[in-house]
């Protein structure tokens, strides 16, 4: 798949899901710009229900995200400061922009980067969990067949937790949840790849 297409998925992805995160902003059915009734001696009951602060956090931050990214774009490209938008608004204008932001090779990967970190995020706010699969073969630091391979990621991870490298400086040998990573395409490399 090339970085056009790639990036084009990956926006495309966060535009159609992001307005679901502000469906569960608040879940019952009622949406959070729609006041609810205040209860009184009359209505004793309280319809509205607690706000989820992790969606109110990957909201903010796919945001911020977005008009950050979108600012960038106009620079590099030397057009105006974009206009005040939506989320899915500015991400339907950044599509309109990848043939013109491919022109730079860094700002097209940028751009895709941003573009998987934030969709990755709103779907994993939104319950999704990574694709997962098997890869065959052992792992050359524990000799495990615990290999999984997760294409979103283009990483291959040992998830044996006792997966311990001979390198002193290693993250694995400190901080339990470390897990030895490879890019995908090395399939699962070699110990040199370990991250």
């Amino acid at each position: 798949m090339s970085l056009r297409a790639e990036t084009a998925r990956w926006l495309g992805a966060l535009r159609s899901r992001f307005p679901e995160l502000l469906d569960e902003l608040a879940p019952g059915g009622r949406s959070p710009a729609v006041p609810a009734a205040t209860p009184s001696p009359v209505n004793r009951s309280r319809t509205t229900a607690p706000l989820r602060l992790h969606v109110s956090d990957a909201i903010r931050d796919i945001t911020d995200g977005v008009v950050e990214l979108e600012e960038a774009v106009h620079a590099r490209l030397g057009l105006p400061r974009p206009r005040h938008a939506r989320v899915p608004q500015r991400i339907g204008r950044l599509l309109d922009l990848l043939d013109r932001i491919g022109e730079h090779p860094v700002l097209a990967e940028h751009v895709r980067d941003e573009a998987r970190r934030m969709a990755r995020r709103c779907a994993r706010v939104l319950g999704e969990s990574e694709p997962m699969t098997v890869v065959e073969g052992r792992c050359p630091w524990c000799d495990s067949v615990s290999l999984r391979a997760f294409p979103e990621r283009r990483t291959v991870l040992c998830i044996n937790p006792g997966c311990r490298c001979d390198d002193p400086e290693c993250d694995c040998r400190t901080d339990p949840a470390h897990r030895h990573a490879w890019p995908l395409h090395e399939r699962h490399g070699s110990p040199d790849g370990d991250a």
